[in-house]
């Protein structure tokens, strides 16, 4: 059972951190059976717990404020987590930080900046379609630094790090159980 404090806790750690901090699998279903009890406990009536009730109300208040500000902040990180994968091919930030919405809020984003550079690169070469010769992939599991085929040096990777790799590369990594494709 979530509290108040777990709650303030959580937004101060995402506050004053730039990585997504780990959340329980369930933090939203928790925070939503919290905010749920304090709103059926401000609805009561009773005079002999009217400082109680003023209190929870209060408190109701300022966790509601508290989860917006973390779901915006987290929200924040994934656009900018969006952003550097889109341009470097790389995340650094492991997506066990992410909740399941999150992840899924991730892959989507990385879908749609793919298709938009598509249709740039599209226009930019006069119509022509451009041969993707890379891959976005997840890595399931810790890979060694090694080298490509082009003699250049790619790694190491973490398990849950996103990388943009040639898809000569990704079909061995593939076939190994190594890594899966993010947008097919």
């Amino acid at each position: 059972m979530i509290t108040y404090n777990d709650l303030y806790e959580a937004a101060r750690k995402e506050r004053y951190s730039e990585q997504l901090q780990k959340l329980s699998k369930n933090f939203v279903e928790e925070v939503a059976t919290y905010l749920k009890e304090k709103q059926q406990i401000s609805l009561k009536e009773d005079d002999a717990f009217s400082d109680v009730i003023t209190k929870t109300k209060k408190q109701l208040e300022n966790a509601r404020t508290l989860f917006k500000e973390l779901v915006l902040r987290r929200k924040k990180k994934i656009l900018n987590l969006v952003l550097i994968a889109a341009e470097t091919g790389i995340s650094k930030q492991d997506f066990d930080n992410m909740l399941d919405f999150e992840r899924k809020l991730f892959e989507e984003f990385m879908k749609c900046i793919d298709a938009s550079d598509k249709e740039l690169n599209e226009v930019f070469n006069s119509g022509k379609k451009k041969i993707d010769k890379n891959e976005l992939v997840v890595f399931q599991e810790d890979v060694e630094e090694f080298v490509d085929l082009e003699g250049e040096k790619m790694g190491p990777f973490q398990k849950g790090q996103i990388a943009n790799v040639p898809k000569e590369i990704s079909k061995i990594l593939i076939e190994d159980k190594k890594v899966e494709v993010v947008d097919e």
